[in-house]
């Protein structure tokens, strides 16, 4: 590496190489000796760190630190009318049996239709409000129109698990114990389904599906129906 050298006596600037290092010559200009210094050793400087630069506004640089992401949490209005839209559905369940008759009289009874459709409509606000109860805080949530379609496909499986139900023998669910081993089996597509659709965990999939599952069987008492 060239050694820097300024001459004592005339001041004239120049560079030699580092094997005269601890050797006298004459300047190139004023001819006067000069010794030729030894190298410096040169030293590392650890500089500290710059500090993580949370934003780039004003900076012109890209964030170094990770963004705050701001979890926002479900309204108090949107409860509020969740809650008076429940209390709509009890109503109407329990004024079904008027309109159609009691369960098990000589009448019809509901319609078959009538029973998948309302267990679709329930199973919208459902669906929503479960998922901003028992959603991941750490993923960004869905909104919009994603969240929508999300959700009436999920919305629409609950619904056809019903639809399901109604085709199993009433024998083979007549008493609680044969439920242990059918219930598994809906709990699981229920499950699934939340599981592809929202993004949830299993164990708050299969809590969310179970919520759907008792609001609508707390209806179909309300109607006279079986629960499950």
């Amino acid at each position: 590496m060239p050694i820097s050298v300024i001459c004592p006596s005339c001041k004239a600037r120049f560079t030699v190489s580092d094997q005269f290092a601890g050797q006298t010559g004459p300047c190139p200009k004023c001819k006067k000796p000069i010794k030729i210094p030894e190298p410096a050793a040169q030293s590392v400087v650890i500089h500290e760190p710059e500090r993580a630069a949370v934003t780039s506004a004003g900076t012109g640089r890209a964030p170094t630190a990770p963004l705050k992401r701001r979890d926002r949490p479900v309204r108090l209005t949107a409860f509020l009318i969740t809650a008076a839209g429940a209390v709509a559905f009890m109503a109407s369940a329990a004024a079904l049996p008027m309109v159609f008759g009691p369960a098990g009289s000589s009448d019809e009874g509901i319609p078959a239709w009538l029973l998948l459709l309302g267990s679709f409509t329930v199973a919208v606000p459902c669906v929503m409000l479960g998922y901003a109860a028992v959603r991941n805080r750490e993923l960004e949530p869905y909104r919009g129109q994603h969240l929508i379609v999300r959700t009436l496909i999920c919305s629409l499986v609950y619904a056809s698990l019903w639809g399901l139900r109604g085709l199993i023998p009433a024998e083979q669910t007549a008493e609680m114990w044969q439920w242990f081993t059918i219930a598994p089996l809906f709990v699981t597509a229920g499950a699934l389904a939340a599981l592809a659709t929202l993004d949830l965990d299993w164990g708050t999939a299969a809590i969310h599906f179970s919520f759907y599952v008792l609001f609508t069987s707390l209806l179909r008492w309300l109607a006279g129906l079986s629960p499950l």
